[in-house]
């Protein structure tokens, strides 16, 4: 009886590779949505209970309020404080009396070390008898 309401040809059980692919950033892109709007909710949290409780408590109790489940839970814990952590936690700072700090280049980026290992390698190299 359910094969007449719901045909194969109306649902496919499965999707073409393209749809596949759409489906997957769609789903990706409502997922971090989601996860947006816990971190925007959390930080509101954290603010209004903030002369009540410490701001990892009050992560603590959105996240067990809210029923968030636990992979989710943590990304939305760990983005929090990301959020308050850059306006508590100052900058590393790169320069040190105007002078560039070691292994780091003129834009400020610390250097790249790629070929230090192969480098490393050829001037070790092992004689063998």
């Amino acid at each position: 009886m359910l094969r007449s309401l719901f045909p194969e040809s109306i649902f496919p059980r499965k999707l073409s590779p393209t749809a596949e692919s759409r489906l997957r950033l769609a789903q990706a892109r409502a997922e971090e949505a989601v996860i947006r709007a816990h971190v925007d909710n959390a930080l509101m949290f954290v603010d209004t209970l903030a002369e009540d409780l410490s701001f990892d408590r009050a992560i603590d109790t959105y996240v067990r309020v809210m029923a968030i489940p636990e992979p989710l839970a943590s990304v939305v814990a760990t983005r929090t404080l990301v959020v308050l952590g850059q306006d508590l936690v100052p900058f590393r700072r790169r320069y040190r009396d105007g002078e560039e700090a070691e292994g780091d280049d003129a834009s400020g980026r610390p250097r790249l070390r790629l070929n230090d290992a192969a480098a490393a390698r050829q001037q070790r190299t092992i004689k063998r008898a």
